[in-house]
């Protein structure tokens, strides 16, 4: 069995400079993600003291990325993925200049556009950074990079939630929106420095119509629509990726729950003020960050079918105990301890499931199979937060946040038992165009 080298995550960022800039680039858009999502959520329930208001503003992000996401991807195997990077953290900085009106409940509606309009510049911003990761590193390392990434997203939520929380109580939505813009801006400056090609590997169909000026129009239409279709029966035709689709349609329901009543259940049932929300919110990243330096440093030792069953199942079970431990004792700090805990596994199943992912599909259709995996995320998130809306009042928050944690577990058993077993006879290795 090798032996364990802490030295090697650094080995491998040194090497490969272009994964620094895309880590560098993902930490502060992210920071600004968390920022804005937490500042958002915050203050949203502090301005209307409604959890179906909360709800709302959730919807507004995930229903845009249910009705256009599935398409998104066609477009980023199409076009440059640096270049679409670039654009996207743009708009998604100008975008956020409308929040700047809202100073009170009666422009809340603002909120909501904004976060329905980020959401469709989203959709393909994220696809296009899973899309290049694989072609900044060898794929001896890409576990090691799906680590190293893991660590980035979570130090994002530890520097963006606590700001949120922060920011939210000092200056409101305004300042929020200013401090992502400026994210946003960082980021693309960052991306612009890649020298790693963002063009997606050639098909035969795109020589096909090049060679066809007369038809162009018509030929990329039914090209679009051609690789949409691609698209599904690449999921459908994937037994891990379908696999990986039903854990996420299970455990993203769980996190429309969690977005949705988080803010309230540290408001009403912790007794706690804005500043703890963001720190509790926050300081999962640790155990985020700890989780991913692991796999980094033992990429070799552990099997991404492993990290993705442990990693739910862990992640359920330490959510149950920090959502229903205040039937016995009313404290937030225990909270804070089990964000801190629950952070290390989730880190670890995150990696898992994205090298996976990354495994299983081929360069020239990456973009897509990530963009049906954010729909599938997407839909159940929509089907969460209704259901957190509906039935999340004041008591209501600890038994619907449960389902939270149960989900993880049940998503956890179900990768167990479908690809576990099987894993010798599947193919998991690395797949080429």
């Amino acid at each position: 069995m090798p032996s364990v080298d802490l030295r090697s995550p650094a080995r491998l960022l040194r090497r490969a400079p272009d994964l620094r800039l895309l880590l560098g680039a993902g930490l502060v858009s992210m920071t600004g993600d968390w920022l804005l999502g937490v500042g958002l959520a915050y203050s949203v329930y502090a301005l209307t003291g409604s959890t179906l208001a909360s709800a709302a503003a959730l919807l507004s992000s995930f229903v845009p990325q249910v009705l256009v996401g599935s398409v998104a991807g066609v477009f980023v195997d199409r076009w440059d993925r640096r270049r679409t990077m670039v654009v996207t953290n743009l708009l998604l900085a100008v975008g956020l200049l409308p929040l700047l009106l809202v100073s009170g409940a009666d422009r809340i509606w603002v909120v909501y556009v904004v976060l329905a309009v980020q959401s469709c510049i989203e959709v393909f911003f994220s696809p296009a950074e899973q899309a290049l990761l694989p072609r900044v590193v060898d794929d001896a390392d890409l576990v090691a990079a799906n680590g190293l990434n893991a660590q980035i997203r979570n130090l994002a939520r530890l520097f963006g939630s606590g700001l949120g929380g922060v920011i939210a109580a000092a200056g409101g939505i305004r300042a929020i929106a200013v401090a992502d813009a400026a994210t946003f801006l960082v980021a693309a400056l960052l991306v612009t420095r890649l020298r790693t090609s963002g063009r997606a590997v050639a098909d035969a169909l795109d020589e096909a119509l090049d060679e066809d000026a007369a038809e162009v129009v018509r030929g990329r239409f039914s090209a679009l629509v051609e690789e949409w279709r691609e698209g599904f029966r690449t999921v459908g035709d994937n037994y891990v990726i379908r696999t990986l689709v039903i854990a996420l349609l299970i455990t993203s329901a769980g996190e429309g729950i969690m977005g949705t009543l988080f803010a309230p259940y540290v408001r009403h049932v912790l007794h706690a003020s804005g500043q703890v929300y963001g720190v509790i919110t926050g300081v999962q990243a640790i155990g985020g960050v700890i989780g991913g330096f692991l796999v980094a440093v033992v990429a070799e030792r552990w099997s991404p079918v492993t990290m993705v069953w442990a990693g739910s199942i862990a992640f359920g079970l330490v959510d149950l105990a920090i959502f229903l431990y205040p039937v016995l004792w009313v404290a937030a700090w225990p909270a804070a301890v089990g964000m801190v805990l629950v952070g290390l596994p989730g880190a670890i199943a995150v990696a898992g499931t994205m090298t996976l992912f990354q495994r299983n599909t081929t360069d020239d259709k990456r973009g897509r199979v990530f963009s049906l995996l954010s729909l599938a995320q997407a839909v159940s998130v929509v089907i969460g937060s209704v259901l957190a809306g509906l039935f999340g009042g004041p008591s209501g928050i600890m038994p619907i946040l449960a389902l939270q944690g149960g989900g993880y577990v049940v998503a956890g058993l179900l990768v167990l038992a479908r690809l576990r077993v099987h894993e010798a006879s599947l193919d998991l290795t690395p797949t080429r165009s």
